[in-house]
């Protein structure tokens, strides 16, 4: 077999799954239900940040929260502060990338 299989959860459940950590890319899956959070932290690569399910919370470098509801893609650059939280009702379901993969 060539490829490599990776399968994500299905639940609704919080969760914070590190599905794919190697030296190109780190690949996580996160399932939040209301008013679950990440905490504030600084990316430390370049984030691409895919809604798959609800609507995320976002406040980036302290601009206040925007709401980003399932189909959205974020990026956010390398050195962003941010907060990510779901204020929502329903549950949210997120995909987050980071590339490249962080050094530390």
């Amino acid at each position: 077999m060539t490829e490599n299989v990776f399968k994500l959860k299905k639940t609704d459940q919080k969760t914070i799954e590190k599905v794919i950590l190697d030296e190109n890319i780190h690949y996580m899956h996160m399932i939040f239900g209301k008013d679950d959070s990440l905490p504030t932290h600084f990316t430390n690569s370049n984030v691409y940040m895919t809604v798959l399910r609800g609507t995320l919370s976002i406040d980036l470098n302290e601009k206040g929260f925007y709401d980003y509801e399932s189909g959205t893609i974020l990026k956010i650059p390398v050195g962003t502060k941010m907060t990510v939280k779901n204020n929502a009702d329903e549950v949210l379901e997120i995909t987050v990338v980071k590339a490249p993969a962080p050094k530390n």
